[in-house]
């Protein structure tokens, strides 16, 4: 794995941080790979991520969005019985994914499908920043 140094950035840009943030938290989230995910394409505007989340239910899952972070959890419910495995190879553990958005991205909808989690994103862009035709009298 590479360390990035991005003193250099700061030193000579005036209002990228937020860019140097992203850089840099990007760097610092990872998950360890567990557990795996996709992110897809949908179309221009729109986005899927999906989780691979066998052996959780939906009331294990906890899916928040705040200040264009998007973190998802997985913590197991306690299960009261004892299971005496002759070989456990499924992982168990709980996990926390954290995925930065792009401003404009909203959740459209998440839902659970065969051990995956299906979470929906959709860039809407305001009016305002859209680009509009001035008409000439």
């Amino acid at each position: 794995m590479h360390n990035f140094d991005f003193s250099l950035l700061y030193r000579s840009a005036i209002g990228f941080d937020r860019l140097v943030n992203l850089l840099e938290a990007g760097q610092s989230q990872s998950n360890g790979g567990y557990p795996s995910y996709n992110v897809e394409l949908v179309n221009e505007n729109e986005y899927r991520v999906a989780i691979a989340v066998s052996g959780f239910t939906e009331n294990e899952i906890e899916i928040t969005a705040h200040d264009n972070l998007l973190t998802v959890r997985g913590t197991h419910i306690n299960d009261q019985r004892k299971r005496n495995y002759l070989y456990q190879g499924i992982a168990e553990r709980n996990f926390e994914c954290k995925f930065q958005l792009a401003e404009h991205i909203q959740i459209k909808d998440a839902q659970l499908v065969n051990g995956l989690l299906l979470i929906d994103l959709k860039r809407v862009i305001p009016e305002t920043l859209k680009p509009r035709r001035i008409e000439i009298k």
